[in-house]
């Protein structure tokens, strides 16, 4: 049966939503999805175009969702090096930075991979943001205090996580450039009325709003996550 994002729980369902709506109409590309987990994102954008999804857990990809018909493979950097200069129009790679040990050997073959005209989608966990969620909901005035010194932070299903900043994309490699930053959760984890975030027509109401502030700096400062569109510098 095929799935739909609507399945998926409340923030996870408004997340990827939005991220869909940031990255726009995208048709008749060839597309990576590194660090692809269970697929969702990989299956929305194969309805329209030629994704091949690169995933090093075996657990996620045996529960990956498969209604359009996408190529599925299980690794990390090492199969990146396999593909050739210039394949890929697009490049996904949605919260999983922060968990790689080689991030910066990532985004250089990202560089290496993307077509001159191409773009690269990253979504990133944003320190600011997170401090506020260990302040206002979670009551975490330890880590606040440990994330605002510079530490890491901790997921309960990856590990570590190795904040980093937007900027260290372009230092990492200097053949790309941050073209647009867009923020992502600046309010609806605020809401705590929880019985509403099911709801569709609220989570289209909240979705409308945070689409509205997310290219407005002074709520990109405060946004959970970061949403960064990255180009090849012109030659």
């Amino acid at each position: 049966m095929k799935r739909a994002v609507t399945d998926l729980p409340p923030w996870e369902c408004m997340m990827k939503k939005m991220v869909w709506q940031q990255m726009g109409d995208i048709t008749d590309q060839k597309i990576l999805d590194f660090g692809s987990g269970m697929g969702v994102t990989a299956d929305h954008l194969a309805e329209k175009n030629d994704v091949t999804a690169v995933e090093p857990d075996e657990d996620s990809v045996r529960s990956r969702w498969t209604g359009n018909a996408y190529t599925q493979i299980v690794g990390s950097t090492d199969r990146l090096r396999q593909f050739a200069d210039e394949t890929f129009d697009v490049i996904v790679c949605h919260n999983v930075l922060e968990y790689a040990l080689d991030r910066e050997q990532i985004v250089t073959e990202f560089a290496r991979l993307l077509k001159p005209d191409g773009k690269i989608s990253i979504v990133k966990h944003h320190r600011a943001g997170r401090v506020m969620q260990m302040v206002v909901l979670l009551d975490n005035f330890e880590h606040a205090h440990d994330l605002l010194d510079g530490k890491s932070g901790v997921s309960s299903q990856y590990g570590s996580i190795r904040y980093y900043e937007d900027a260290d994309i372009e230092k990492w490699c200097s053949a790309l450039t941050i073209t647009k930053t867009l923020g992502m959760r600046t309010f609806w984890d605020l809401q705590q009325n929880q019985e509403q975030h099911g709801d569709p027509a609220w989570q289209d109401q909240m979705i409308g709003i945070e689409m509205r502030v997310s290219e407005m700096e002074p709520y990109q400062d405060i946004a959970f996550f970061h949403h960064l569109i990255i180009e090849k510098k012109r030659r």
